[in-house]
């Protein structure tokens, strides 16, 4: 029998919202597993620690390894250890055990983003690079959009959480199915042989730590902050600082969530269109650290606090594929996946970080602080964009009518 064919793209796109949702199957349950396992909140914030800390300690040595052994093969070790991970969990309902699952799972995760990113740097056209990295960042949204309304449905169609686990990990398995189905691409030159892109041939070589490498990362780390402030700890602090209803702020928590969504698609787009990816990160960035600042500046409410939100959402969702690029831009030729490791670490770092840091903000009696907070992180990564476009400017090759005068 003759398998179906499918994109290169799509088979990505879908380790990657898998991916996602299984970084949400935990706090997505968290609500009914201190009845059905016997822990309180703080115990299950341990797990969730456990998963962000194995993850940033992995990351940029399994970046290493996808250059070494392969991204479509470590990309399948990943999604089949994040699978046993959560079905073992249908299996053994304890939270040590959990424990243990969620520190496997966070080993699994540290290899979405360097098996994806050398996956696709390698075999998407050059010129359809920005509109790639969109659709996964895309994607990843979509599978954590989703992990909560699926994982939380399925939990009530029996009471039981074991099956809300065990539906997460038969979902990393419909992904490697779909992983090693034919692709409509030719098939690509391994990494290590493939010629350099001629914008990107004065890179080649293995050395990834690098000045500009290093701030990427702390570029990531800022995103995470920024990002995490909001999405995690902006309905707590807009009950608590603004006396906003319930409604209204998972209202503006929804804006903001669904139009940095489309907004990473529009990202796509734009960063085709251009080689000013820094620029337009600064620009976008700059321009939502405005609206966040109006709402401890104003305390806006309503409809205009949900329209604010959204707006800020879709600018910070248009940033996602310029930063991207902007990380490919710095990889050598067959290094993608270890800098992609390395740089991603930032995420996982600013994921450890940040709630301690929101949750003093807001046990202080500080709500106003989560906002302002998102602002200053936000305005450094503005710096951080533009400082790498002046970088990336001064590499570009000058035009020959230029040269010439």
């Amino acid at each position: 029998m003759k398998l179906p064919r499918i994109s290169l793209l799509g088979q990505v796109s879908g380790a990657h919202l898998v991916s996602h949702l299984h970084i949400m199957a935990l706090p997505a349950l968290l609500p009914l597993l201190p009845g059905q396992m016997g822990v309180g909140f703080v115990e299950l914030g341990a797990a969730l620690s456990i998963f962000n800390v194995v993850s940033a300690l992995v990351q940029a040595p399994l970046g290493f390894a996808v250059d070494r052994f392969g991204a479509r093969r470590m990309l399948t070790f990943g999604l089949l250890l994040g699978s046993a991970s959560f079905l073992s969990l249908g299996l053994v309902h304890n939270y040590y055990w959990l424990l243990v699952a969620m520190g496997l799972a966070g080993f699994a995760n540290g290899i979405y983003h360097p098996a994806d990113y050398s996956l696709l740097s390698s075999g998407i056209d050059e010129r359809k690079m920005g509109r790639a990295f969109s659709v996964h960042t895309f994607a990843g949204y979509a599978g954590g959009a989703l992990a909560p309304a699926i994982l939380l449905g399925v939990a009530a169609w029996r009471d039981d959480t074991r099956l809300a686990f065990a539906a997460a990990g038969v979902a990393g398995l419909v992904a490697i199915a779909l992983l090693w189905l034919p692709t409509r691409e030719r098939p690509t030159l391994d990494l290590r042989v493939r010629k350099p892109a001629a914008s990107r041939s004065t890179r080649s070589g293995t050395k990834v730590f690098t000045p500009v490498v290093f701030a990427l990362t702390f570029l990531f780390v800022l995103l995470s902050l920024s990002g995490g402030s909001i999405q995690n700890f902006s309905v707590s602090a807009l009950l608590s600082g603004y006396d906003v209803p319930l409604a209204v702020a998972n209202g503006g928590l929804t804006a903001f969530m669904f139009a940095s969504a489309f907004g990473v698609l529009s990202g796509g787009a734009l960063a085709d269109r251009t080689a000013h990816h820094g620029t337009v990160a600064a620009v976008a960035l700059a321009l939502a650290a405005l609206l966040i600042a109006l709402i401890p500046l104003f305390g806006i409410q309503g409809y205009l606090l949900v329209a604010v939100l959204g707006a800020a959402g879709f600018l910070f969702g248009i940033i996602a594929p310029s930063r991207d690029m902007l990380v490919r831009a710095a990889a050598p030729v067959g290094a993608e996946g270890r800098v992609f490791g390395i740089v991603s670490t930032g995420f996982n770092i600013g994921g450890a970080v940040g709630p301690v840091l929101f949750g003093w903000l807001l046990d202080s009696g500080r709500p106003e602080g989560v906002f302002w907070s998102a602002v200053l992180f936000m305005l450094f990564t503005v710096a951080i964009s533009l400082l790498q476009e002046r970088r990336t400017a001064r590499q570009r090759p000058v035009p020959e009518a230029a040269a010439a005068r």
